[in-house]
């Protein structure tokens, strides 16, 4: 399969996935939030639970919350393996609907971030602090809980934009009494969003590269995932083509930072790279 075709599936994908995780519409236009009997289950990808037409759960909040009640997440512990065994990093290239939306304003026309050794070297030491985060988003609720008997998922609450973006914005145009009681959690959240939707103006998924816990998490599981990009060491030649123009500044196909997307295909002069 060519590069061009990958690509024109990945697009395919990546909107049938945004519409099936929100596929609630009545929804988008009442400002109500969707009361689906399958937001007992979570999709792959970082879709926020309490945007309006959402039918399924988030599986970052799901794992805070879990944390949260002092209760072991083993289900979705589960749901994260299997999503990670299957996929690894794909989902944030295919199944995620916060990639997706990052993707299509980078194509606003404008001045980009260039890809010069130095940029990229820094790049690809800040990109580390996503595993940062995911620890700070694992460990604070259970702390919290274990303090005061109670805790919240403070990822979703204070940093992710999913939520703001998807549902926090929606639901105060929608339902008037929203617009009264805006305090500072709301505008600190709508700060975030709106730098992280300036910034993917000009630099490629910096929420994927930089901050997302969900991408992190899947990260770990890129060398043995079952779909993807499969390499032909027998053909490599270490040129390291495949990565040169990669956006996501991976050290390699397949590494931590690879979201297995598959634009590198085409890149390979010598057939080592195949889906």
């Amino acid at each position: 399969m060519d590069n061009h075709k990958i690509i024109k599936h990945r697009k395919l994908i990546q909107i049938l996935s945004l519409l099936i995780y929100n596929a609630d519409v009545k929804n988008w236009f009442t400002g109500n939030i969707s009361r689906s009997p399958l937001k007992n289950v979570c999709v792959p990808g970082l879709n926020c639970y309490s945007c309006p037409g959402a039918i399924s759960s988030c599986p970052l909040g799901a794992i805070q919350n879990t944390l949260a009640s002092g209760k072991a997440p083993i289900l979705i512990t589960g749901l994260l393996l299997l999503f990670g065994t299957l996929f690894g990093r794909a989902i944030c290239a295919f199944l995620c609907p916060v990639g997706f939306i990052q993707e299509l304003i980078y194509k606003i026309p404008s001045p980009k971030i260039p890809k010069t050794k130095k940029i990229e070297t820094v790049s690809q030491k800040l990109q580390k602090t996503k595993y940062i985060v995911l620890v700070l988003t694992l460990a604070l609720p259970l702390l919290f809980y274990f303090i005061n008997g109670f805790a919240s998922p403070y990822f979703c609450q204070f940093i992710c934009p999913a939520g703001t973006v998807g549902a926090g914005w929606p639901l105060v145009l929608l339902q008037k009494g929203l617009s009264d009681s805006i305090g500072f959690l709301f505008k600190w959240k709508s700060v975030i969003a709106a730098v992280l939707i300036f910034w993917s103006v000009f630099s490629f998924r910096p929420f994927c590269k930089y901050i997302c816990p969900l991408g992190a998490i899947y990260s770990f599981f890129n060398k043995v995932a079952i779909f993807g990009i499969k390499v032909d060491y027998t053909k490599c030649t270490n040129c390291q083509k495949c990565t040169k123009d990669c956006k996501m500044n991976p050290k390699a196909v397949n590494s931590t930072e690879c979201i297995r997307c598959g634009q590198c295909i085409s890149q390979c002069d010598f057939g080592a790279l195949n889906s």
